[in-house]
């Protein structure tokens, strides 16, 4: 349902650090998906979250207005123009 409304909304892709369910259903998808792994278990929601904020992992911040690429062999993210 998520990945449906990012499509929805004209987002390319995705970044998840942590696991996405229904990869199958995402692969059919006109949507990029990058994640650590796959899980079959369905996830807890709190309603939390927050837009446009930076958020760190993997050794890299990802701000907004960056220009991430990336393909079946990984992300590279560039700085904003």
């Amino acid at each position: 349902m998520i990945a449906g409304s990012a499509v929805a909304s004209g987002w390319a892709g995705v970044v998840v650090y942590g696991a996405v369910r229904d990869s199958a259903a995402l692969g059919g998808l006109d949507l990029g998906v990058k994640a650590l792994g796959t899980i079959p278990r369905k996830s807890g929601k709190a309603g939390e979250g927050s837009v446009d904020t930076p958020v760190t992992f993997g050794g890299v911040t990802f701000r907004p207005g960056r220009i991430l690429h990336a393909d079946d062999d990984g992300i590279v993210l560039l700085p904003a123009d």
